[in-house]
């Protein structure tokens, strides 16, 4: 007996103490935490986004000096290109046609290669030029596109002591478009390939493999140079191999975007020389899908080579993006030696690479890749994907299943009920994931709905209130909705917790598998996210973190700190690209769409996972209370100055238009029409709003109704994009003649009706400016049968329907083209209306004198407005 008991009442009070201080123990672990830690929580997940992110995405290596050249031999040298950058930004726009372009441009070049042959090793490579002037044609989207004498520089680099026929070719152009000096498109892409090659040809360190240097004079055209070559040039057939080098910015890092098809073993050279690599095959998707407004010369080579290759462009600062802002005082000597380093590393890993030999031997299917942070490379099969994916789908289900068997055990709960509370919190992980997606594009449809679109475009970071936190809000507010109004349940809350996390992962292996299932390597995004969970997963179920409160979620905020890295820096980036591409987007789709779900889809992957642990904490509708708030604040300021889209010099309003004069001829040769105006390709979802506020385009009108009653809606669209968006297109009438700076003219040679009564032929000659354009239409009841442009339209009437697009362009040779057209007519009667046939002369020359009254005209714009304009004339015959 001891104080009245005996030894098993006291070994029972014992037991039952002991008892007591588990529970608190457990009472302590399962408590949440104070409601002023939440805030801190999300904060950390910002604070690693500008100290590691940021900074890693906008790194760029010391550039070289030329004094410095001594002490690093070998080495790409910044300053020697940056030199001959600002010569090239000196001369000015390059327009196919133009003497800058065609003679002023080419001897520049071959200067410039004639200073290499003299600095060259001549004992050991062999060093070849050839300026090429081509003419062809090849079917383009809905046109043909036809060229005449356009020019290309090529140097072929050979090591004498080698005797091989496969050729490793880079590509760029140096022309540009109207009104641009071309520095960043693609100039610098040009004083690049000229340093690579010096240091080449004065290297010891010998290739095997030539290298042909490709100086395009006409990839503005649209792509007519590569064309060139690689259809007719005596060096194409040995190309085995492409690096394919333009800009749709100016300076920055340049992105591998598109790579093969079919050939991974780019790729693993790419991953073996790239010193600062930036890639993603998302981006090699998205581009693919025509989402972005932008092609490159790395199709002609894939369509007509075919060549398999790697297609690389610098993306930064997209804004001055083909406008007269893409100067050299916007391109920083440190983005030329980043792409000076990548591209010198990776033409010597090509030029001595194995495969070169037989590249049809090593195709293997595309591939996966992608960068992480800029540090390294990473590259597999598209075969080895799916395994990839598949399996951590997979993993990620079975584990999920383990985990929840676990806690029927500790709780000592059914599986039924645990099924059936994790089937709830599924039900709510899915709600979050549409609302995640749903908010964001709500947003972008109410601000399009009130003229409010692209308020981000100068301040970028306004998408974080706009769009990301309506993400955030909707990833989280089912769960905290239910954790904060459900009765008290029976499963703790830690393990609810864990089960909004398996519900998360549950969803991405669903959608990995089905994204798989669909040929989209993209769901490489999936299987990072799994990867890392199913980790944080296997090491808490071992050490049974799993059972110990929210110590779990520890180990797994940790585990999920690497993915975060990396949704951050790939959505960061797409941003980065894609926010200036929105002011060339066209007027027809909503921009803020693509803007809300690239936020979007960054939120859902980079915090997906973390974003519900705010209910560890105390009072978790606080923070969606905060977020709410966060989201006002920046809806007022995206309505006020701050969000009007466009700034002089730096963030411009793109507006695209010809000053027109047009002529109608009807079938007995009098004319019907007689006028002019202004003919604008607006590009971009506000359309001409923010010029009437100084500008009178009181009669402007929409062409839309116009083009139910005239041929391509009665305006000289000039290439198939002008072409693709004219029913968007406006029209502002002027009292003044537009005085076009020369004639287009087409003259009937002769027509015959041929050999049976029931088929016609026209024979012509059109004379006129270095672009021109031939819209064709035959009347109802009437056939084209046959013609001397390419036939490809005719043979496929199921694809190409008319009105026909002939673009014409010539470099150095301004002969006329003679031309014929054969149509057939049913009832036999050439004597009245057979087609229609539209010529449109187009004068983009900076040189070509603008009339006073438009010279005005283009004065009075806003100072935000960057005007590509030309004059050009517009006359439809019937005959």
């Amino acid at each position: 007996m001891e104080n009245g008991k005996d030894k098993n009442e006291l070994e029972v009070d014992i037991d039952n103490g002991n008892t007591i201080i588990e529970w608190i123990e457990k009472d302590k672990r399962t408590k949440p935490l104070p409601w002023y830690y939440a805030p801190s929580y999300l904060l950390i997940w910002v604070a690693l986004f500008f100290a590691v992110v940021f900074p890693l995405f906008n790194y760029l290596p010391t550039a070289i000096k030329i004094e410095e050249e001594a002490s690093k031999p070998g080495q790409f040298v910044a300053e020697r290109a940056q030199q001959i950058l600002l010569e090239l930004d000196r001369m000015g726009p390059k327009i196919v046609g133009d003497e800058m372009n065609e003679k002023t441009m080419v001897e520049f070049l071959l200067n410039k290669i004639e200073l290499v042959r003299q600095v060259m090793r001549n004992d050991i490579y062999e060093l070849e030029v050839d300026v090429q002037r081509a003419s062809g044609a090849y079917l383009h989207w809905e046109m043909i596109n036809m060229y005449q004498a356009v020019q290309n520089v090529i140097v072929k680099l050979s090591t004498r002591s080698s005797n091989s026929t496969s050729y490793l070719l880079i590509n760029s152009h140096y022309d540009t478009k109207p009104g641009s000096v071309g520095t960043g498109d693609a100039g610098f892409m040009v004083v690049t390939m000229l340093e690579v090659m010096r240091l080449l040809a004065t290297s010891e360190e010998t290739f095997e493999h030539p290298v042909v240097f490709l100086f395009n004079g006409a990839e503005e055209q649209p792509l007519q140079g590569s064309h060139a070559f690689i259809s007719q040039h005596k060096w194409s057939p040995n190309c085995k191999a492409l690096i394919n080098l333009d800009s749709c910015g100016a300076g920055g890092r340049e992105i591998l975007f598109q790579g093969g098809p079919n050939h991974p073993w780019l790729m693993r050279h790419y991953r073996e020389g790239a010193k600062h690599p930036f890639a993603t095959t998302m981006a090699e998707e998205v581009f693919q899908a025509g989402i972005i407004p932008s092609d490159t010369d790395f199709r002609i080579f894939r369509d007509f080579g075919p060549v398999p290759g790697l297609d690389m462009a610098g993306v930064y600062n997209g804004f001055v993006y083909h406008t007269k802002y893409d100067r050299f005082d916007v391109i920083s000597r440190a983005s030329l030696q980043n792409t000076g380093e990548n591209l010198l590393s990776l033409v010597r890993s090509i030029c001595n690479a194995e495969e070169m030999h037989d590249t049809e031997a090593h195709s293997a299917g595309h591939s996966v890749f992608f960068d992480f942070l800029g540090l390294f490379f990473v590259y597999y099969l598209e075969s080895t994907g799916i395994a990839l994916n598949i399996c951590f789908a997979f993993a990620g289900l079975i584990l999920v299943c383990i985990s929840l068997w676990r806690m029927t055990k500790t709780t000592d709960l059914s599986i039924g009920f645990v099924a059936g509370e994790f089937g709830i919190l599924f039900l709510l992980e899915l709600a979050g994931f549409i609302l995640a997606l749903g908010l964001p594009l709500l947003m972008s449809v109410f601000y399009d709905a009130g003229d409010r679109t692209m308020t981000y475009l100068t301040n970028s970071w306004l998408v974080i209130g706009l769009f990301i936190c309506p993400s955030l809000i909707g990833l989280v507010l089912p769960f905290t909705l239910y954790y904060t109004l459900r009765p008290r349940e029976k499963i703790p809350h830690p393990y609810h917790l864990q089960m909004a996390g398996h519900a998360h992962c549950v969803l991405l292996a669903l959608l990995c598998i089905i994204i798989t299932a669909v040929s989209i390597r993209s769901a490489y995004l999936c299987m990072i996210s799994l990867l890392f969970y199913v980790g944080a997963l296997i090491i808490n179920l071992v050490s049974k973190l799993h059972d110990r409160g929210y110590y779990w979620s520890i180990l797994m905020a940790v585990c999920q700190a690497m993915p975060f890295l990396y949704f951050s820096y790939l959505f960061h980036s797409f941003l980065v690209i894609v926010i200036p591409m929105t002011a060339r987007k066209g007027t027809e789709v909503n921009p803020d769409m693509l803007i809300a779900l690239l936020c979007a889809l960054g939120t859902i992957f980079a915090f997906g996972f973390v974003a519900p642990l705010i209910n560890i904490f105390r009072r978790p509708n606080c923070m969606i209370g905060g977020l709410a708030l966060i989201m006002f604040i920046f809806c007022m300021i995206s309505v006020s100055e701050v969000g009007f889209p466009y700034r002089a010099k730096t963030n411009v309003m793109r507006v695209n238009f010809l000053q027109v004069h047009r002529r109608f001829y009807e079938y007995d040769g009098s004319l019907s029409l007689d006028d002019s105006g202004y003919y604008f390709d607006l590009q971009d979802r506000r359309l001409e709003l923010p010029l009437r506020d100084t500008m009178d385009f009181s009669e402007l009108i929409s062409l839309e109704n116009v083009c139910d009653t005239q041929m391509m809606c009665g305006v000289p669209c000039f290439n198939h994009r002008w072409c693709e968006a004219r029913k968007a297109a406006r029209w502002l009438p002027r009292k003044e003649t537009v005085e076009v700076p020369g004639t287009t003219t087409l003259e009937l040679l002769n027509k015959t009706v041929l050999e049976g009564g029931y088929t016609v032929r026209y024979e012509f000659k059109l004379t006129g400016p270095a672009r021109m354009s031939v819209f064709l239409k035959p009347m109802d009841g009437v056939k084209m049968l046959d013609w001397s442009f390419l036939r490809g339209m005719l043979d496929n009437p199921g694809i190409y329907k008319p009105p026909y697009h002939i673009f014409f362009a010539w470099g150095v040779d301004d002969s006329p083209i003679e031309f014929y057209l054969e149509l057939a007519k049913t009832n036999g009667k050439f004597d009245e209306p057979v087609f229609e046939i539209g010529i449109s002369g187009h004068y983009l020359s900076n040189l070509h004198k603008r009339d006073a009254v438009s010279t005005q005209f283009i004065d009075d714009l806003p100072d935000f407005v960057h005007a590509m304009e030309w004059p050009a004339s517009y006359d439809r015959y019937i005959y």
